[in-house]
This record gives C-alpha cells, sequence and structure tokens, in this order.
C-alpha cells in the first residue's frame, strides 16, 4: 500500500499521523521457523538483513506478514538512506502494518484493528532490530511540527478505519518535510578541476513511457562512491539520448537509463528542473519506471 502525496499537513479525526522513515520498504514473512524479507521489486532481501530476520524469526506467532521499511538512524535518532546505503550502522526494522497473523488475513480489517495486532505484538521489547512505527501526535498539525522540529522526512497521515490495499491509495497521505525522490540516471558530464571520473550525473523521471530531463547533480560523491558509480556508468554507455526532451549540456556521454538514484533536493524549478540536488546513494528496491514526479 502506498501513499499520495499531499501539499499541507491537515488534522482529521479518525486519522493517525507516524513517522515517515527514509529506508527501504520490506515486507517480512514468518512462516514457523522460516522468515524471507522481500523488497518492492520482489527481491529476496532476506540475506542482506540477516539481524532483521533473526528477530522476525524470534517472534511469538506461527505465520506472520508484516509491512514495514528497513532503516539505519543518525546520532538524532533519523532515519538516513545514505547511511543505510552506505552500511553505516545496524540496520532496524521500522514494523506500521500487520497483513496477515497465526493464519488470519488482516487485510481486510481496518486499519486501527492492525495496528492493536501489532502493539500487542510489540507490547514487551523484541532486541534492538524491531521496532514498531511511532506515533508523533493525535493532531496532525503537531504532528508536522514535530516532523519539522525533529527534522524528519516527513510523515505519514492514515485513516484508521481504512484495509490495506495494494495500490496507491488517499486513505495513507504523505506529507514531506524534505524532499526526497528516485530518478533515473542517463548521463554524466565529463570530471573539471580536481575531480576523477565524472563530474555530474544526469536525472530523468518517467511521464508515461518518456523520459523527461530532470536536471544534474554533482555533490553528494567521495571519490569512492565515483569510482564505483563510474565503474557501472561505463558499461551502460550508449550513443542516442534516452530523453524525450533535447539536453544541453556539454561533454556528456549518454548510458542506458537502468540505474535509479536516491536525490534530495529543495524544489522544482518552473522549467522542471531539480534545485540544489545531492546524491544519497543508489537504490535496487526501485525499477527505473518508479522514478515518477510526484505532484501533490
Amino acid at each position: 500500500m502506498l501513499a499520495t502525496l499531499v501539499k499541507e499537513p491537515f488534522d482529521r479525526p479518525g486519522w493517525i499521523y507516524e513517522e515517515k522513515y527514509d529506508g527501504v520498504r520490506i515486507l517480512a514473512y514468518k512462516e514457523g521457523a522460516n522468515v524471507t524479507l522481500i523488497s518492492r521489486n520482489a527481491i529476496d532481501r532476506t540475506g542482506r538483513y540477516p539481524g532483521v530476520a533473526k528477530a522476525i524469526a524470534r517472534l511469538k506467532p506461527v505465520t506472520l506478514l508484516v509491512d514495514g521499511e528497513v532503516v539505519i538512524f543518525d546520532k538524532r535518532n533519523v532515519s538516513r538512506f545514505q547511511l543505510l546505503q552506505q552500511g553505516r550502522g545496524s540496520p532496524r526494522y521500522a514494523v506500521f502494518d500487520c497483513l496477515y497473523l497465526n493464519g488470519k488475513d488482516m487485510r481486510y480489517s481496518p486499519l486501527r484493528q492492525r495496528r492493536e495486532a501489532l502493539e500487542q505484538l510489540f507490547h514487551v521489547p523484541h532486541g534492538d532490530a524491531l521496532l514498531l512505527s511511532e506515533k508523533l501526535a493525535p493532531n496532525g498539525l503537531k504532528a508536522s511540527a514535530i516532523a519539522q522540529k525533529r527534522k524528519l522526512e516527513g510523515l505519514v497521515a492514515k485513516n484508521t478505519e481504512s484495509k490495506y490495499v495494494e495500490r496507491r491509495s488517499q486513505e495513507w497521505l504523505k506529507v514531506k518535510v524534505h524532499h526526497e525522490s528516485e530518478f533515473v540516471i542517463s548521463g554524466y558530464t565529463k570530471p573539471t578541476g580536481s575531480r576523477q571520473y565524472f563530474g555530474a550525473l544526469l536525472l530523468g523521471t518517467y511521464e508515461g513511457k518518456k523520459l523527461r530531463y530532470a536536471g544534474k547533480v554533482g555533490t553528494g560523491f567521495d571519490t569512492e562512491t565515483l569510482r564505483q558509480l563510474f565503474g557501472k556508468l561505463r558499461k551502460l554507455t550508449q550513443a542516442k539520448s534516452p530523453f524525450a526532451d533535447e539536453v544541453r549540456e556539454r561533454t556528456v556521454t549518454f548510458v542506458r537509463p537502468t540505474l535509479v538514484a536516491q536525490i534530495a533536493y529543495t524544489e522544482w524549478t518552473k522549467d522542471g528542473r531539480l534545485r540544489h540536488p545531492a546524491f544519497l546513494g543508489l537504490r535496487d528496491d526501485k525499477s527505473p519506471q518508479d522514478a515518477r514526479r510526484e505532484e501533490p
């Protein structure tokens, strides 16, 4: 179930307001002693997060399916995708929904009952690898103020009477404090000065089947990241631009649009370019077609 982006915070009766985590979405399946962690694009990630898998295996239910986000927190207890991508810390699993419990399909039960099931499951600590998603405040406007004060990515508002559906829904709404999104890497420029490997990455988002140019990002890289990325990019080079738009950049090498990057930015310009973008890391849990511009 995916949340729909809205422009401004709000408060509604019968809604809860949870922290929006900045990590990798994971479904955790438990069948007896067997646990499987599955990413949003259906890749088995059990081996990547063994500590999370072991913690799920220790839970009491015989059969269980929960939804959540694997994250790593910084010193201020704020989740950061960049830390997870770089492996700088211990991954934790923030659980926010219960889809299946001891033989019962919970997807058709209202969220308030699914949340109650999680709260009963987590009423005792289960180690550092698992946590229940945090409710920021009962009032949506106060929750937004908390998110801004703590400099979280944002918040997710959820209708407590909503069922769980496998699509984007208006029963879950997200409000962003900091702008981050996925973009397709579709080219790079030559380095200048002391920079090695490449200068900047050309980014795009899909509009239908057309790849639209969103600008370039030249910050957020250390030397090792530049080296590793360049090793991937030079295997993907192609002569023709993959963009539907004309790209007016010098010294560009185009690449097949297969790599997805997580990018932080301040806003979109009127001509459809990113303002102050910064590279956070690659995403292998999402396909290039997932990179689409979200409008509130």
